[in-house]
Parts: structure tokens; C-alpha cells; sequence
């Protein structure tokens, strides 16, 4: 009995395998295609080196694989457990005894194998990539500014918005930038030419060195009144993370192994945990201090039937204080992005397992063309989960909403459905 499982098991990992790699390289290439669009507008189009190009593409391809596998797993075992049925060879190995929890083993095995090497590219592979991406992407901006700031052109980042003349190589000519000033104040720089340099001084940003500088602020609260000055040289400090593929001088939880992410993660709630008693101690303070006053005013009132204008004015001031700290916000939005991005490194490989146990009792119903039927199911599956992954996120990252129903909420939808097919078709 043993040996004819494993036969059986091996016939059944085969057809698997071989309509999973069918399923993998049609969504790798359509994932890559994507990503060589993205480099195609951003990166092709300023002549940058072949070289850089196909290293920029390498740095890329862990996170297509990473995306790939849970979604050619869903097709492949469309595709493979449609085929069985389609040709009644399910139920030719339920006519030798053999059960579909048995027919099922197989898949469910890969499916964790899957999930594994998913994880290992995920956790792994997508931090190391995006590291190297972005050291990469940094050296080729500084060598080729056109890359950010096209010549002849208006591109914005922020609060700044850059006017730029001729680029030619490194050099930037007749160059225009507005902005605001701390103060708020709008601020027009011009110079004649500038150069992007790299801020060794500062992380996370890099530098436009000017020359022959003129600024004018024009304060907004007074039209009429303004500040100048000329100078031979200054820098210009722009955002790494405001420029078209966002590089970060520090490792953000994309760069980190989900290891890290969580020790990081710890970190910074221990460091918030110390704002938060901060916070809850200023405010017990505060109503004290307000509570004392409403004594000394009830003592005023007694003594004098009067109210000192002094002590009334001390009591308001420490009401709009202590409602002030009570409305003050203490929320540290990294930590929420911090656990997004740690439930996703799991979530996402664990949708190959999900997806298993979803196809194989939905590939049961296929009657004809099993292969074409699982394919085009997987693929609509594949658009409402994607779908759900992005709401997710967007759920996540904007409204705060739970980290763990964001990323886990789609594979807890997809995962249902699997049930509820099982126990319809068990009989079938």
C-alpha cells in the first residue's frame, strides 16, 4: 500500500509541478514586464549605462519571484486538480480506495514548500535587493542628474518646486527653485548652474550645489516687504525619499529581515511606551494644577464675594492647557508601518498554502477543459485577492486600520471559500 501511495504521490506532484511552472512564468513575466515599464520610463530614457540597467533589473527580481509563487500556486493546483477531474482520474483513484484527503496530500506538501521559499525570498532576498537597488540607484543619480531633473523641465517635491534649463552630463543650467521658508514665507532661488552632490554630512538627503546664487523671500503676513541676498555658492538639500524610486539612507522594514523588523518594532514601542507615561504624567500635573486653582478661586469667592480677574485669567489658561495635552496626538505612525510590513512578510507566503487549500476543492468541479478552467479562474481569483492586498494596505497605511486584518484579512476570505467548497463537493 505504502509503494502505491508513493506512486500516486509522485503522479500527483508531477502534474502539479509541471502546470505550476507553466502558471509561475506566465505571472513572472507578466510582474517583470511591469517592472521593465518602470525602468523603461525612468530609467532607459536618460541613457544610463546597459550594465546599470540589468544590475537595477536583478536587484528587482526578488520581489517578482516573492510575488509570484503565491499566485502560481493558486493557478497550478487550478489547473493540475481541473486536469484530474476533467478526466475522471479523481474518481478512478477513489474507485481504488484512495481518498481525496490522500489526492489532496501531495498539494498541500508543496504548498508549504512553496510558502517556504517565498518566505526565504521575502525575508531575505527582497531586503538585500532594495539595498543594493537603492545604493545603485543613488550612484547612477549622481552621475546622471537627468535622471530626476530632465532638462527644460518643472518637477515637484514637496513643498519645492524645481525649474530646471539645460542638463548636460552633471551640470544643471539656469536653474529656478520654490519653495517655503520655515517661517512659511515663499522663497524664489535662481542660479546659474548646479551640480548634484552627495551630503556626507547628512543622511537621507542629497544636495544641488549652486552657483551664483539669488534668493528672494517674500514674507507672507507683509506683501510689501521682502529679504534678498547673492552668494557665490550654496546647497540645496533635497529628500532621497522624494525622488522617483525612493532610496532611504537608512534601512526601512523593506530592507530589514522580518528579524529585524521585529526587534526594531519592540524598540520603538518601548520608546513610545516612555512618551505615552510622559504624557499621562504632564496631564495628572495638569489637573492638579487645575484643581488647585478651582480651590483658590472657591477660597477667593468665599472671602472676598468677589473673583480676582488674575486668578480667573490662571484658571482659563490652565483649562486650554490641560484640554490641549488631552487632544494632543502621541502616535507614532512607524510603528504602525513597522507592523504592516512584518504581518506582510508573512502573509504573502503564507497565501501559497491558502490558495491550495482553495483550488483543490474548487478544481473538483471542472467537468471539461480542466487546465483552461482552472487557468481562468485563477487568474479572476488572482485580481480580487490582489485586489484585497492593496486595499489592505491602503487601509492600513492611511486610516490606521488593524495591521493584522489588513495583511491577513484577504488569506482569511480565500481560506473560507476553501472551506465552504470543501464541505459542498466532499460527496462529489
Amino acid at each position: 500500500m505504502a509503494r502505491r501511495y508513493t506512486t500516486i504521490n509522485i503522479y500527483i506532484a508531477r502534474e502539479f509541478i509541471f502546470s505550476f511552472i507553466v502558471a509561475f512564468l506566465f505571472f513572472f513575466f507578466i510582474f517583470f514586464m511591469n517592472n521593465i515599464l518602470i525602468l523603461a520610463e525612468e530609467v532607459l530614457a536618460k541613457r544610463v549605462p546597459i550594465g546599470d540597467v540589468i544590475l537595477l533589473i536583478i536587484y528587482m527580481l526578488p520581489s517578482v519571484v516573492s510575488i509570484s509563487f503565491p499566485f502560481a500556486s493558486l493557478v497550478g493546483a487550478l489547473m493540475g486538480v481541473g486536469r484530474f477531474s476533467s478526466e475522471n482520474e479523481l474518481q478512478a483513484l477513489r474507485a481504488c480506495g484512495i481518498s481525496k484527503k490522500r489526492a489532496f496530500a501531495p498539494f498541500l506538501v508543496l504548498g508549504i514548500a512553496f510558502s517556504v521559499v517565498s518566505f526565504i525570498t521575502n525575508d531575505y532576498f527582497i531586503p538585500l535587493g532594495n539595498i543594493n537597488f537603492g545604493r545603485l540607484y543613488r550612484r547612477i543619480l549622481l552621475s546622471n542628474p537627468e535622471l530626476e531633473l530632465e532638462s527644460f523641465a518643472v518637477k515637484q517635491y514637496q513643498d519645492s518646486v524645481i525649474i530646471t534649463g539645460e542638463v548636460s552630463e552633471r551640470r544643471i543650467s539656469n536653474i529656478i527653485i520654490v519653495d517655503e521658508t520655515p517661517e512659511k514665507n515663499k522663497r524664489v532661488i535662481s542660479a546659474s548652474a548646479a551640480v548634484l552632490v552627495e551630503n556626507v554630512a547628512q543622511q537621507g538627503v542629497i544636495s544641488l550645489r549652486l552657483d551664483d546664487v539669488f534668493s528672494h523671500t517674500t514674507e507672507t503676513n507683509k506683501k510689501k516687504q521682502y529679504e534678498y541676498f547673492e552668494s557665490e555658492q550654496m546647497e540645496y538639500n533635497i529628500l532621497l525619499s522624494d525622488i522617483s524610486f525612493p532610496i532611504s539612507a537608512n534601512p526601512g522594514p523593506r530592507e530589514m529581515s522580518s528579524v529585524d523588523v521585529y526587534a526594531t518594532l519592540l524598540a520603538k514601542r518601548d520608546k513610545h511606551q516612555v512618551k505615552v507615561d510622559a504624557h499621562e504624567a504632564s496631564l495628572e500635573e495638569s489637573r492638579f494644577d487645575l484643581l488647585s486653582k478651582y480651590y483658590a478661586l472657591a477660597e477667593d469667592i468665599a472671602l472676598s464675594q468677589s473673583v480676582s480677574p488674575q486668578l480667573k485669567k490662571m484658571m482659563e489658561n490652565a483649562q486650554k492647557e490641560l484640554y490641549t495635552l488631552e487632544n494632543k496626538s502621541i502616535r507614532d505612525r512607524s510603528i504602525h508601518t513597522y507592523e504592516l510590513e512584518l504581518n506582510k512578510k508573512f502573509s504573502l507566503p503564507f497565501g501559497c498554502i491558502v490558495f491550495i487549500c482553495f483550488a483543490f476543492p474548487v478544481g473538483v468541479f471542472a467537468r471539461r477543459s480542466g487546465r483552461s478552467v482552472g487557468f481562468g479562474v485563477g487568474l479572476l481569483v488572482s485580481i480580487v485577492y490582489w485586489g484585497l492586498l492593496l486595499a489592505g494596505q491602503n487601509f492600513g497605511f492611511r486610516l490606521n486600520f488593524s495591521s493584522i486584518l489588513s495583511m491577513w484579512l484577504p488569506n482569511l476570505i480565500i481560506l473560507t471559500l476553501g472551506i465552504l467548497f470543501f464541505i459542498v463537493g466532499r460527496h462529489r
